[in-house]
């Protein structure tokens, strides 16, 4: 949306009036409610409930329709049973009325005439010039002073705060806003989104991006609408302030009918996780995550940097932090002697001083305060976390008090953890009320204070260029048409390489041959020594049925193999479609990569790099990008695998060119997105050396007409 487009959703984040239709004098109904809301919460403009057999309701005047109402009304709330909700949006559109929450049930949602109904909806809408969110939806809300808009059924209004949420389950948005107040995360706006035919995540991350009054965006979601819209509006907005998302639906059978390694790695929910890692989005598994990330994000300024402190009062939580912040790529650093000595002064004997400062359990509310202090003050120190286990005689709330107390004056982020239950909800209250995030579990307090160091570090990388490589389209062309023309669905290995070779992708030279005689007279043209491989769209692992034989040094064990070769497959495999046998000279040395993609009919191009060769199942060491793809994004997914150190130089081997890995990992991107027809490609194994890099093997799957 443009800045203009972006105003649309003013009628229903910012309404001066609200009319209910389907407003009800009969508690437990949903019309009911929401104008019950609205009042109870002190919604600063004007209600109009709509109900023809009612004169008023909540002792406000009521109106027979949308028409009867005098003044002007920025939103409708439907609440009308479905086989009505038509006849509303054309009263609202004659009305003028810019924007509509159709909570009305029996949509697309319920499938046949359901979607009929809501394609009908969304062309009503259009034609009136208004923005609608729902149906199937719980409503919206707004904790601004100036509004103080509970126009959803939901029977509590969290705390005004900096955190906007949009929620694509209305259940889960009711248990989110029952729990915020409980969490101390104070909220701005929520959107109950339901079916989204309309006003979409991609619309409220824009609107949201623009809003000085929030600082986090939390998504609940189902899924997406449309991803390629996403990435670019996400990379812009998480400049700015930070997106957190839980998303249903990680698991699923995926790719088992996948031919090529990418499509059978690339499972259900990996295109997600791609997505949201090279936008800066946060993603977490569970709401309690949401909760915990939303507590800090939504009070503390991020980190500087990743160096933190650990204060406890017990050595076992100061452990199990230490070895959370660690594994999540915090550093616990070691403290100056300056503050060590400090910390001595006012510590028992027994104390550690060192990081983690463990003060045992003779700790008092006041070594709380002051140790934490004189931490926050070491230049060493980024950022902090005190944990406390309550031992007999002291207090949750005094604890809490004196880390608050601590905090003042500093500028670095600081978490408590609160451990025990005696004295727990009047201590995370007081945290609560200074803007101290406090956790019940020492690992949501480390993971809280990682997702804000990788926000900070997404919020400083540079934005990456987007290459547009000078490549021959028309020889690609050609070679498709070809192969549609033969109904060919896998294209040929010299085909596959000579695809990548016209995006400027380095492969071997090779030849198909049909016999021993023809391996041994092209070897000698190629060169000696050489590999051979068969090729058989029917064959994925060609190892495993003896389909590849490497390092063959004279013309006699060249025929030899090769006919050897071509017996055992059909002998094996007496089914399998087998073009012949591909001579390539053969190179030694270099790491064995793989550089794939395959098509998701959501995301579009899927983009996989990992170690390559026979490994590559077996070890799954791979990581997987969505397109766009920036130099950045493919240096990042090359330096995110965990065997990456195998690249810089391992037991005296030299390291390799990394630069040609990017660059091929971007050239296969641009193909794939010039050429949708693509299904699936592997190159497998990409050779990289010292300088530059080569393909061996090629696989390309194409989907015609």
């Amino acid at each position: 949306m443009s800045a203009e487009d972006i105003r649309t959703l003013d009628p229903i984040l910012r309404p001066r009036s609200i009319a209910v239709v389907g407003a009800s004098r009969q508690p437990g109904t949903i019309g009911y409610q929401v104008v019950a809301n609205l009042v109870r919460h002190g919604y600063t403009g004007v209600v109009y409930p709509v109900n023809p057999k009612a004169n008023s309701i909540h002792s406000i005047p009521a109106y027979a329709s949308v028409a009867e109402i005098p003044g002007e009304v920025d939103m409708a709330v439907v609440v009308v049973p479905k086989q009505h909700v038509l006849d509303v949006v054309d009263q609202c559109g004659a009305k003028g009325i810019k924007g509509l929450v159709v909570i009305s049930a029996g949509f697309r949602e319920v499938g046949g005439a359901g979607a009929e109904r809501e394609r009908e909806l969304v062309e009503r809408v259009r034609r009136h010039g208004m923005r609608l969110v729902g149906p199937n939806c719980m409503g919206v809300m707004s904790t601004a002073p100036e509004l103080s808009m509970n126009a959803t059924f939901a029977p509590n209004m969290p705390p005004p705060g900096p955190v906007s949420l949009m929620s694509q389950s209305g259940a889960m948005g009711v248990t989110i806003l029952d729990y915020a107040a409980e969490y101390g995360i104070g909220i701005n706006d929520f959107v109950s989104v339901g079916n989204k035919p309309d006003v979409s995540g991609n619309d409220l991350v824009q609107y949201w991006g623009e809003d000085e009054r929030t600082s986090v965006i939390l998504m609940y979601l189902e899924n997406f609408g449309n991803p390629r819209h996403f990435t670019p509006l996400a990379r812009k907005v998480t400049k700015k302030k930070a997106i957190i998302v839980v998303k249903a639906g990680r698991t699923g059978a995926g790719a088992q009918a996948a031919s090529s390694h990418t499509g059978a790695l690339a499972g259900l929910d990996v295109a997600t996780d791609a997505l949201l890692a090279q936008c800066g989005v946060i993603r977490v598994d569970t709401v309690e995550e949401l909760f915990d990330m939303a507590m800090a994000f939504g009070t503390l300024s991020v980190p500087k940097g990743n160096r933190v402190a650990i204060v406890t009062n017990a050595g076992g939580p100061g452990i199990i932090i230490a070895d959370a912040c660690e594994a999540r790529g915090l550093d616990v650093a070691p403290l100056s002697e300056e503050t060590q000595a400090s910390l001595r002064e006012v510590l028992a004997a027994e104390a550690s001083v060192r990081n983690p400062v463990d003060m045992i359990a003779s700790a008092t509310p006041e070594s709380y305060r002051l140790v934490l202090d004189r931490v926050l003050g070491d230049e060493s120190v980024d950022a902090a976390i005190a944990a406390f286990v309550p031992p007999l005689g002291i207090k949750q709330e005094e604890v809490a008090g004196a880390i608050v107390d601590a905090t003042r004056g500093h500028d670095k982020p600081v978490l408590a953890v609160l451990m025990g239950r005696e004295g727990l909800p009047a201590g995370r209250a007081q945290l609560k009320e200074a803007g101290v995030p406090g956790y019940i579990f020492p690992e949501s307090a480390a993971k809280a204070l990682a997702a804000m160091y990788r926000h900070r570090q997404w919020q400083e990388r540079p934005e990456g260029t987007f290459v547009e490589f000078d490549v021959d389209r028309p020889a690609v062309r050609r070679i498709m048409d070809e192969a549609c023309a033969k109904k060919t669905e896998h294209l040929a290995g010299p085909d596959a390489l000579a695809v990548f070779q016209a995006y400027g992708i380095p492969v071997l030279e090779s030849r198909v041959v049909q016999s021993g005689e023809e391996a041994a007279a092209a070897a000698e043209e190629l060169g000696l020594p050489v590999v051979l491989k068969i090729e058989s769209p029917d064959v994925v692992h060609k190892t495993d049925v003896g389909g590849v034989v490497l390092d063959l040094r004279t013309p006699e064990k060249v025929r030899k193999a090769c006919d050897a070769m071509l017996e055992r497959v059909r002998t094996e495999l007496p089914d399998a479609r087998v073009a012949g046998v591909l001579v390539q000279r053969f190179v030694a040395g270099g790491r064995e990569t793989i550089i794939g993609g395959t098509t998701d009919p959501t995301y579009g191009p899927l983009l996989m790099f990992g170690l390559g060769g026979i490994y590559v199942e077996v070890l799954q060491d791979v990581v997987f990008r969505v397109h766009p793809i920036s130099d950045l994004d493919a240096r990042e997914m090359v330096r995110s695998i965990r065997g990456y150190k195998i690249f810089e130089g391992f037991r005296g081997e030299p390291p390799v060119d990394q630069d040609t890995m990017v660059e091929v990992i971007q050239r296969v991107a641009q193909l794939m997105a010039e050429n949708p027809e693509i299904e699936e490609l592997d190159i497998n194994p990409f050779l990289v050396q010292e300088k530059g890099g080569v393909a061996l093997d090629a696989r390309v799957r194409i989907r015609c007409g």
